[in-house]
């Protein structure tokens, strides 16, 4: 029984060795929200948005609003709201000022409740309120195209960063190519170095064969020249005088000069 678990067991691995793993085709389907890179939605009103009531303070006239759309970040500490409570549609705005801002908070001040809820009636926490500020459309506006300029100049440093990571991940093959760069340029001028200095020496043992044959042609030239030297003919006269100072027999005069 034990051998034939075994069996099971075996033939079970096999097959899921051989299994095919198989991964939907999503196609072009987004299956993620792609970023929001693409500014302003034209077809939005910025101007309007929609909060709810989190916290309040004991008179019930400054009141802690959280939102899920952020933009309201975009508000200052003094700006005018106007605001709605949420299926009232029919009674009239109510205006607050903006007391704080934080992430998804800010805190007004609502100095009547009368036109959007009633002075007698209390004002519960939680209540859901539609605002409308002109001004947060004019900012969000101002903010999207600030978000441009601060895109492009994302890329430059991004661009830059990513040429200095690059030269950092290739700092050694840089440095192994310049090493290998320039003592093939030392090789070089060593082998035209060497190629000079036997250039010179071959030059000298030429020079030196040079040298020894025209000292040996000279020799030979200077013996013709004196073989084929031809004496100069002197007057008698010179002869006559040459012997009587030198005190050879001569005649008592000089011959004449014989006449052609």
């Amino acid at each position: 029984m034990k051998y034939f678990g075994e069996l099971i067991l075996f033939a079970l691995l096999t097959q899921l060795g051989h299994a095919t793993i198989l991964t939907p085709d999503l196609g072009e389907v987004d299956t993620m929200g792609r970023p929001n890179n693409s500014f302003i939605d034209p077809k939005v009103d910025y101007s309007r948005f929609q909060g709810r009531v989190s916290d309040k303070d004991k008179t019930g006239r400054v009141l802690k609003v959280q939102v899920q759309n952020n933009n309201s970040k975009f508000l200052k500490a003094g700006d005018t709201v106007y605001f709605k409570v949420n299926n009232h549609e029919n009674k009239r705005f109510c205006k607050a000022s903006i007391r704080a801002v934080e992430d998804f908070y800010f805190s007004i001040y609502v100095q009547n409740f009368k036109g959007c809820w009633g002075s007698s009636r209390y004002f519960p926490r939680g209540t859901t309120l539609n605002f409308k500020a002109d001004l947060l459309a004019t900012r969000v506006l101002e903010g999207s195209e600030y978000r441009k300029i601060l895109l492009k100049r994302k890329e430059g440093f991004l661009s830059q960063l990513n040429g200095l990571n690059n030269f950092l991940w290739t700092y050694d093959q840089q440095k192994l190519k310049v090493a290998i760069d320039y003592d093939r340029r030392v090789n070089e001028i060593l082998r035209e170095k060497q190629l000079a200095l036997d250039n010179l020496i071959g030059k000298k043992q030429e020079t030196l064969r040079l040298q020894s044959v025209l000292a040996t042609k000279l020799d030979s030239l200077d013996g013709s020249l004196k073989h084929y030297k031809v004496e100069r003919q002197e007057y008698l006269l010179d002869r006559w005088n040459m012997d009587h100072d030198q005190g050879l027999p001569f005649g008592q005069r000089p011959l004449r000069v014989k006449k052609k």
